[in-house]
């Protein structure tokens, strides 16, 4: 593929688009840390880079992590440009902002399909980097490629956002999202391509409801590790301990890992609450822990149960079969299969001594506090102010309309420890922090849970059983347009990465059932198109 940035001819097809100026050049270029938000029985775990790590690696992503022919930063294949939207899409308020997107169209046949990324709640430039199943398809389907910033995060931000947070939606977002396309099939005179709608986790979630909500805009979606069903008010319930126990699979033999790794985990929370009570005690856990500092309260020391708790399930998520910087925003790579890496340092049982099992989960969340095996010691960090802003948009997100509750059952198959949402104290902090009310079955409401899949069409949904989102996945298939497939020993949307040699045969299997979908999409929207020039 040749490289391709900004062009004048590109240029002049963009006549409704505002091109980027010098400040927003400048931006886009900084060296971007995209939060990552895990909500988990109430508590949000937040990792910003490695947040909560010593420093943060500035290494360069290792480019032979990219398959075949697509190395380094594939923005330079793309031209960026934002567009004017509406703040309101539903109201005339005069009010707008600047949609960031990227057109990468150097394969685009006339009359080829678009493929649309519908932009998650980060920086849009991790998903162009890293979505293989759109770059790697481009040129076999002749098709555009499009990655769309999500409104409130990256660089779509609107001015004086805070005061205007009624404007942050998923329902705004997708609007945005049927806008854009209107506007570049105008500008590139592409009213006969297809579309079809990519987005893995909350971009699967909204390439799905992009194809519910817009089907006449969107002729099918490819949605990885979607947890759509993850809402109150479905029927039979969400799994709301879904999550913590994938986790925990993650770190058994059956995936892996070490057989002593789960009943190490599990003792550790005790000692570690009893060793939190005092100061002699809290010393221990700072220097078994490598802590920069000893932790002043009880309260402080406590946090290292969220900090041990976040790393596993980061690592779960990018329990991949090959080393991988996408679960690190890009900064820096954990090692294949992490989870196995972390429980080969606890393959020996601790029962009796307190510091060694310290120092073992120390090393082992080190395989994703330490990637750089640079750190001199742990703080508990603050993320950058990019970061920030994600974090605490999808904060205010979670509570007008993505509220997905999760539960620890600290039994036998879950090693985290035992904690179930609360509902009311998740109001209570809405009301306080956003003075906005929690809508737990907002999301059922709108979009229709799986009584709404039963009613659409030409979506496939992919899960990995080693992805901890699997659990409020879409596992079986609705209809026959409706499909689910499995990726065995799959992590977070493996099948969105690019093709690479130590992937499994499951992940293949499902690349190749996904063309086959794609390519009937596209034949159906082309049958359509006779259909109506026909008639007319």
């Amino acid at each position: 593929m040749s490289a391709r940035s900004s062009t004048a001819d590109e240029d002049s097809r963009l006549p409704i688009l505002e091109k980027y100026t010098e400040e927003s050049k400048a931006s886009a270029t900084r060296q971007s840390t995209w939060t990552k938000s895990l909500i988990v029985g109430g508590i949000v775990l937040l990792v910003a880079g490695i947040a909560y790590a010593f420093g943060s690696s500035t290494n360069a992503p290792d480019t032979s992590l990219y398959a075949r022919d697509f190395t380094g930063d594939l923005r330079q294949n793309c031209t960026e440009a934002y567009i004017t939207q509406p703040l309101n899409q539903f109201g005339a308020t005069g009010a707008t902002y600047d949609e960031r997107y990227f057109v990468c169209a150097a394969e685009w046949a006339k009359g080829g399909p678009i493929f649309f990324y519908t932009g998650n709640e980060a920086n849009v430039e991790l998903y162009l980097n890293h979505t293989g199943i759109m770059w790697e398809n481009a040129a076999e389907f002749g098709a555009m490629l499009v990655f769309a910033e999500h409104r409130y995060f990256g660089l779509s931000i609107p001015d004086d956002a805070l005061k205007r947070m009624e404007y942050l939606s998923s329902e705004q977002a997708l609007a945005d999202y049927a806008v854009l396309l209107g506007e570049l099939k105008d500008a590139y005179n592409a009213s006969s391509s297809a579309v079809v709608a990519f987005g893995g986790s909350y971009g699967g979630m909204l390439a799905t409801w992009f194809r519910q909500k817009y089907p006449h805009v969107v002729d099918g979606t490819i949605a990885g590790s979607a947890p759509v069903l993850a809402f109150e008010g479905q029927s039979p319930a969400a799994d709301t301990g879904s999550f913590s126990r994938i986790v925990t699979f993650d770190a058994t033999p059956a995936a892996g890992a070490a057989a002593n790794c789960v009943p190490n985990i599990k003792s550790v929370w005790g000692k570690i609450a009893a060793a939190a009570r005092t100061a002699a005690g809290r010393d221990t856990l700072a220097r078994a822990f490598g802590f920069c500092e000893s932790f002043a309260t009880e309260s402080a020391a406590l946090g290292l149960v969220d900090w041990i708790q976040g790393a596993f399930a980061f690592m779960a998520m990018g329990n991949y079969p090959y080393p991988s910087s996408y679960l690190m925003n890009g900064v820096s790579v954990m090692p294949a299969y992490p989870v196995r890496v972390a429980c080969a340092h606890l393959a020996d049982l601790h029962d009796d001594d307190d510091v060694a099992l310290f120092h073992a989960v120390k090393l082992s969340v080190g395989v994703f506090y330490n990637t750089t095996f640079d750190k001199r010691c742990y703080t508990f960090g603050q993320p950058s102010n990019e970061s920030q802003h994600d974090n605490d948009f999808w904060d205010y997100l979670s509570c007008s309309e993505m509220y997905m509750p999760m539960d620890q059952g600290g039994g036998a198959n879950d090693f985290y420890m035992a904690n179930v949402h609360n509902i009311s104290a998740s109001n209570a902090s809405c009301l306080a922090e956003w003075n906005v009310p929690l809508r737990p079955t907002w999301a059922h409401t709108v979009y229709g849970g799986r009584a709404g899949l039963e009613a659409t069409s030409n979506i496939v949904f992919t899960n990995g059983n080693y992805d901890p989102w699997s659990g409020t996945g879409v596992l079986t298939s609705v209809s026959e347009s409706v499909v689910a497939l499995h990726v065995d020993g799959g992590a977070h949307h493996l099948d969105f990465m690019f093709s690479h040699p130590l992937d499994t045969q499951s992940v293949k299997d499902v690349r190749n059932e996904q063309k086959k979908h794609m390519a009937k999409w596209i034949d159906q929207a082309a049958t359509k198109r006779r259909q109506r020039a026909a008639v007319v």
